[in-house]
This record gives C-alpha cells, structure tokens and sequence, in this order.
C-alpha cells in the first residue's frame, strides 16, 4: 500500500476583462486555496502597464506601495479589505480612466514546496462617465380617463461591453418608490407587480422614439396613477459565465403628475321653468359638461323630490320606467330630456337630474368615476293663478361705500288670492367693469311661513345684521344694508311667490312674480389716512419712563382695523428698527427684542378707536433716537382675508437726555507681537473708567474679542465673546489652534490663543459694552460700546523644525531598507544555493520524504 500526500497552492481573481464606469468603486476579489503553513495569508497587489510592475498595496507591509500610489494609499483611495484568512478584496474608491491596466494579485510563500500558482491576473478597464439622463413631462396634469406620456432621453458614448436598462418608477406620499416598467439591459420589458395586468391588457406602452428617447405611455389615467415619477437609466456589464453586473445608475426627477377625477369638472344643469297648469306638457333638459371630454359612459336618472325615481337611462342607451306618459330621450351628445305628457297638481315638486359617469378601461372594463346631481328645479302646477303687479324702488340710496341702502318690493292689484300667503326672495346679479352681467344669485328668502332662508354667501351679513330682509306691511317687503360695500354694487330685483292651500293641507307655490332689476352703483372714494405722534411722557434720563401717542385721522375708513409698527432710527440717517407692533387682529409682537430682560418694559396699547400708546419703562442710554408710528387700515370683505388699503408714517419723536453716568475706555496689550508657530500668546483687554467709578457689584461687562487678518480692513471676524453673566461662547472655525478667554480681575480678561498656526496672524482688537446698574430702581441698562486700539500679530516661519522630522524618516527608512536587503540575500543563500543528493531507496519500497 502506497500513501502520499501533495499541496498545490491555487490563488484566483475574477476572469476578466471587468469593465468600469470612471468615479465608481471597485472591488476585485482574491482567494488562495489549497496551502501549507498558517491559516492567515497574506496579499500583495501590484499594477501591471506592458513590462512594468508598479507596487500597489500589500496586506502585511504598509511601505509596499510605490511612491507614485503612496497619497492614494494614505488618503484611503485605493485599500485592501480582508474578507477571511484566505481571502481579501482590493478596493479603489474613486476609479480613473487611467487605472485601466492589468492587476496582480500574489500570496508569499509559506509552503514548504513550491507547487501550483502564486499570482493570478485581471484586466480592469475604465471608461468614463458619459451616461446623461434627462426626463420631459408633456402633461403634468392628466384627465381621469386620458393617456400620458412619461419621456425619458439617455445619451453616452459608446462602449463595446456595455449595455443600457431605462426604468420607470412612482412615489406616492411617503412611501417607497415602485417600480412600474424597466426596458434593457438586453431588450427585455420587466413589469412590476401592481402594474403586470395592466401591461397585458394594453394600458402601458413602451414608445421608443429617436435614438436615446424612451417613452412611457400611460393608457386611461387613473386617480391612482397620481404621484412623483422618476426615470432611473443604469449602465450594466456581462462578466464570465453570464451574470450582469451593474456599474453605473443615474435618476432624473420627472416631476409630479396630477390626474384630475371626473367629478371636479362634471356639471349637470337643468334650466328653470315656468309656473305651468294643470293638462300642459312639461319638457325638462339635462345639460352634462365637463373641461376635457374623455370617453365616457352616462347614465342618467331622473328624480322627483329627491328621491322617486321617474324614469332610468343606462349608459348603453337601455331606458327603464318608460311608459306613455313619462319618456326620456338623448337630443344631445350629452343632453337628455325629459318629456311629462300631461301634468296633475300631483306632479308639483322638485326635479333633478343624477348621472353616473363610467370611464373605460384598457382590458375593455369600465369603473364609475364620477356621480353628481343637479340643482333641483321646481316645477309648479297650479289651476287659478292669482294675480298681482310688483314693483321695486329705492326708499335709501347710499351714495359710497359705508353709506346705509334700503329697497323696497311693494304687491299691488292682488287678485284670486283668497286665503293664500306671499312670499319673497331678493336676487343680486353683479356688474363687471364692461358693464356686463353675471349669473343671478338669491340673497335671501321669507317663505309662506314667514321664516327667513338666507343664501349661504350672506349667510354671515344677515346672521349679524349688516343685512335684513323684513316684511313691514303685508303686501311690502324690505331689503336694508347697514353698510353697503364696494362689492354689493349691480343689479337687484325681488320675485313675490304667491302659496295656495292645497286639499292635503300643504301649501303649494301658486303664482310668482318677478321685478325688473333696479341698479344700484357706488360712488368709489379712495380711503385716505394720516398719522400724527405726540409725547405725553418726557424721558429725561437713564431709567425713566417715555410715553408717545399715535391718532389716526382719514377719509373712507369705514368698518377698517389698524395695525401699528412702531419704528426707531438711531440718529436721522442711521438704519431703521421695528421696536413692537401690534395687528389688525390686536395681535402683540415684539419685533427686535436685543435684551431678554427688557421684554416686558416695552408696550403698545389701543387706547382709543384711532389711538395708540406706546411706552419704554427704564429708558436706556442705548434708547436715544428718534420713534414714530407706522399704521396700516385694513378692511375685509366677507369671506375673503383682509386687504391693507392704505398707510402712512406719523412725524418721529425724539428721546433726547444727557448722559451723566462714568464713560468707559478699552486698553489692549499683548505679552508678544511675533511668535513661532504653536507657541501660545496671551492679550489682555483692560477697562479704563473715566469719571466716577461705580461699584464693582453695579457694572458687568461683555467682551467680543476680533480678528483681522488683512491691516487696516474693516472686516473683523469674530473669535470669542463673553457676556455680561460670564459664559463663554467660541464662534466655529477650521483652525487647528485654540481659545480661550477668561477674567483676570474685576476690568481685565485675558484672551489665549494656544498652539498658534499661520491663520491667526493679523490684527486683534476687543469691544467692550458695559451694563450699569441703577442704585434706585435695581434695573440694568446698557452703555455705549467701547473699542480698543489693533495689536498686530506675526507668526514666524520655522525652516529647521519643518524639515526635520521628515529627514529623520528619510534616514530611518534607508535604514531599514538596506538590514532587510542584507537579510533577505542571506536567506536567499542559505535556501537555494545547497548542494543536494539522492537518497537511495529503502529496501520497504518506501521512498523516504525529504524536507527542502
């Protein structure tokens, strides 16, 4: 019996060409199988160009790489990720065209006979990246029932080994994106789920245009079909043995599309009729219009008093309920009308018409998308129809907006009324500036009972009186607006319903009359204000009280509200600042606030109808300027937001006091002008107090250290601070170096700037602003700021410390290299220069193994 054992080291890479897009990431996989020695290997990778071999990386020795790869080893670009002991993946984070070449992957030896392979190779071609995506909406906004077309136009340069896939995907809401149709990457069409019936019954349709135009076409929108769609082309590879690999993916936003249900445009209309009599025929007409005319199925019902079914149309043309008396025909592509042959007291009521509207679908199925009724028309049968004349005149006429109207509707020549009651409703038509009229509206109503049935438009004004609709005497009715309004300027007329006590004991509509209209116009008036500010408080120093007056005087402001800003300049041509302001709603805001503690010592009250107060209690040496008032009138028109119509500026007030409080200078010094770099350096900002010092316990101050990095700039930016309480705040910053800033003594702080670079060198400079306070009141109030002269700092340039370090390294290094050299050929030596022999054979037949 014969036993041997044999080891052939296998290292393997991806077969190749592996084709990638430039500015990718690149992952290239190796294995070793098959070794001696420990379970740990370790990989080197190197760059092969024709003849040359350039270091790459290596998974033991972090010097391996060449120095011309050394900056892209170090910042991460190109690394090695090991993925288990026999294998470990080369990554380059940002490929470039000009990393096509030929990559080695090998394994040191640690068998202890060499056999099989110890390097494998993988071409890696780069190409760039010319994939360009854009996408065109024709129609953002789609009828229910409409196609649509979603565009999307993809160029790039051509490239032997890459295929193209375009995809198009929806966002409804917050939910993910969903895939709807992806052509490529080798002609085939990928359905998603949602959408796979769909696309077989014809409603997707893949439409290729001119090279590089792909086209989606979306068969009978649904309301479903609503949402952000977003074009995603994707540039793909086939590796050995047929897997296709992704290596670029581009998206383009193609905007949101919005399909517009059937019900929002869907009217149907059924035109008014007169009072008829018992016997005479009845013809009603149902008009249904919509924006877009999309292929739509009707059906149509016809209903009495809302809910008895006269008569039935189905879509396809099929009438239910028909007899001799009641028929309904289709005189119109959308007109269909109703026929009652000869009508009975019976047949008074309320008709309307109800359509259901069907749209079809792709797979020839059809859903219902809309269901509307018209506005009930009533219809009146009556046998006498009393008789009576009605006349409208204008009792009060207003002549502008503001002015109080009054109109009058007056019955006269009443017969074949008997034991009947009147009733009465007030129409309005508006005028537009061509003189033209519009659609009439009902104001309001009295019923047969008397009860007052106002229109949901001026619902509001009859609720709260501007409007009142009366009957003062039994065959006179009144229409009175407290205020008319630019807006009720058109046309009025008044219909007197005479009611009829039926058999039954309901009261029926008998007889009604209507007026011709009576034209009601407005002079316009354009509103007009004035502002005038007086002081009523004089501030005659630090921590006293200021008080000023602001009355409003004009023309045409009936019914308007105000809004007042209260306005504040320094000196005459200084910025102006919002102090405090006050809505037209009485809604308080305090608008440049600069203290926390001083939000409750400023006000603005309405004192009177067309007056404001405004006061500062504490005045503050910082409060001296000139204040005045900024009023808005604002009128507002029923069921709309309010309109500022006019404003104006009252005269500026003055608060103007000496100072008598101690005046304050700033000092600065520095321990060093010039330093090397990361040496610290300290400056100090000392207060100086000119004139009576006050107690230490009764001023704080607040430092604001800046830097100017050019002389004589006027750009500072700001360092450090700290306030009047002692917190410290650092503005961010990209230097290396650090601050601080801390408080010596009662007047001194004390700014640090530790390990110096470069970019603090230039001008400092520290303001000052200190805060009194007043022995008496306890309140706090702020001095003018004070600013210190500019220390200018230069950081030295340190030649021998720069360079010494990396001359260290150099020596070290070439150190190295020449022990490991001279090791490495004695190992060399020692290994494969023996002179070895043959053994010969044992007489067992065994052969003897021998160790190299």
């Amino acid at each position: 019996m014969a036993a041997g054992l044999c080891w052939s080291r296998i290292v393997t890479v991806p077969t190749g060409p592996l084709l990638r897009v430039e500015g990718q990431e690149v992952a290239i996989r190796c294995d070793v199988s098959d070794y001696e020695g420990p379970s740990e290997q370790d990989f080197e990778w190197n760059v092969l160009r024709g003849s040359d071999a350039v270091k790459l990386i290596s998974s033991f020795d972090p010097s391996y790489s060449d120095q011309s790869l050394r900056d892209r080893v170090d910042s991460g670009d190109i690394s090695i990720n090991r993925l288990s002991d026999s294998s470990a993946e080369l990554k380059i984070r940002g490929v470039r065209v000009t990393d096509s070449a030929t990559y080695q992957c090998s394994t040191p030896s640690t068998d202890t006979v060499i056999a099989g392979n110890y390097h494998a190779d993988v071409q890696l071609r780069v190409i760039s990246d010319s994939l360009i995506i854009t996408s065109e909406m024709p129609k953002p906004v789609v009828p229910e029932g409409k196609s649509g077309t979603l565009l999307c136009n993809v160029t790039h340069d051509f490239t032997e080994g890459s295929y193209l896939s375009i995809n198009w995907s929806v966002r409804k809401g917050t939910s993910p994106a969903e895939d709807i149709l992806t052509f490529g990457p080798e002609m085939g069409v990928t359905v998603g789920g949602h959408y796979l019936q769909r696309y077989e019954d014809g409603g997707l349709r893949l439409n290729l245009g001119s090279p590089g135009s792909f086209g989606l076409v979306l068969s009978r929108a649904l309301p479903t079909d609503q949402g952000v769609y977003v074009c995603t082309a994707r540039q793909w590879t086939k590796e050995v043995g047929g897997a296709w690999q992704k290596i670029q993916e581009k998206s383009s936003d193609m905007g949101k599309v919005t399909v517009t249900p059937t019900v929002d445009s869907l009217t149907v209309k059924v035109e008014d009729v007169s009072p008829l009599s018992v016997g005479d025929p009845l013809s009603l007409t149902c008009s249904v219009s919509m924006e877009d005319k999309a292929d739509l199925g009707l059906e149509v019902t016809w209903l009495l008093n809302d809910t008895q079914v006269l008569i039935h149309m189905a879509r396809n043309g099929l009438v239910a309920n028909s007899s001799d008396a009641v028929r309904v025909t289709r005189v119109g592509e959308s007109d269909f009308r109703l026929t009652v042959g000869s009508l009975e007291l019976s047949d008074s009521g309320l008709y309307s018409c109800r359509v259901n509207a069907w749209v079809p679908l792709s797979g020839g199925q059809w859903y219902q998308s809309a269901k509307k009724t018209s506005k009930p028309v009533l219809v009146v049968v009556g046998q006498k129809d009393p008789d009576f004349s009605v006349t409208l005149v204008s009792s009060v006429t207003a002549q502008f907006p503001g002015d109080p109207t009054e109109l009058e509707c007056q019955v006269t020549n009443v017969s074949h009324l008997r034991n009947g009651r009147l009733g009465v409703s007030w129409h309005y038509t508006a005028t537009t500036p061509m003189g033209d009229t519009t659609t009439m509206h009902v104001i309001a109503s009295l019923d047969e009972n008397g009860a007052l049935r106002p229109a949901e438009k001026y619902r509001a004004r009859l609720e709260s009186g501007l409007i009142s609709v009366t009957r003062v005497e039994p065959n006179t009715f009144k229409l009175r607006f407290l205020r008319a309004m630019n807006a009720d300027a058109g046309n009025y007329a008044c219909s007197v319903t005479a009611w009829a006590l039926s058999r039954n004991g309901n009261w029926e509509r008998a007889a009604e009359f209507q007026t011709p209209v009576l034209k009601l116009s407005l002079a316009t008036k354009k509103p007009a204000l004035s502002v005038g500010a007086s002081r009523l408080r004089e501030a005659t120093a630090s921590g006293s009280t200021f008080e000023m007056s602001c009355r409003v005087a004009g023309d045409s402001l009936q019914g308007a509200s105000f809004s007042v800003i209260i306005q504040f300049q320094e000196s005459v041509l200084g910025p102006v600042r919002k102090v405090i302001s006050l809505s037209s709603d009485s809604v308080l805001k305090l608008e440049d606030a600069s203290e926390p503690d001083r939000l409750d010592s400023v006000s603005l009250v309405k004192s009177g109808a067309r007056e404001f107060r405004f006061r500062i209690q504490g005045v503050q040496v910082s409060d001296r300027g000139y204040y005045w008032c900024q009023i808005g009138a604002w009128t507002q028109q029923p069921g709309e937001d309010r309109v500022e119509v006019v404003s104006g500026d009252s005269n500026k007030v003055q608060i103007d006091f000496e100072h008598t409080g101690p005046s304050f200078l700033v000092s600065i010094s520095s321990d060093t002008t010039s330093v090397y770099p990361w040496e610290p350096v300290k400056m100090q900002c000392e207060m100086v107090v000119a004139g009576t010092s006050p107690n230490t316990d009764d001023v704080a101050y607040e430092i604001r250290w800046f830097l100017t990095r050019i002389r004589d700039s006027d750009d500072p930016i700001l360092l450090i601070s700290m306030d009047r309480w002692g917190v410290v705040r650092k503005v961010p910053r990209n230097d290396s170096s650090d601050l601080s800033l801390e408080r010596s003594d009662s007047q001194k702080y004390l700014l640090g700037v530790h390990s110096t670079q470069d970019s603090d060198a230039g001008e400092y400079h520290c303001i000052a602003t200190p805060w009194l306070r007043s022995p008496a009141s306890g309140k706090w109030s702020k001095a003018p700021d004070a600013i210190s002269k500019r220390v200018f700092l230069s950081v030295k340039f340190a030649f021998w410390d720069s360079m010494k370090l990396p001359l260290l390294y150099g020596v070290c290094a070439s150190a190295f290299m020449g022990i490991f050299s001279l090791l490495l050929g004695l190992i060399c030596a020692h290994c494969c220069c023996r002179n070895t022999t043959s053994t010969p054979r044992s007489r067992n037949k065994l052969m003897d193994l021998e160790m190299d």
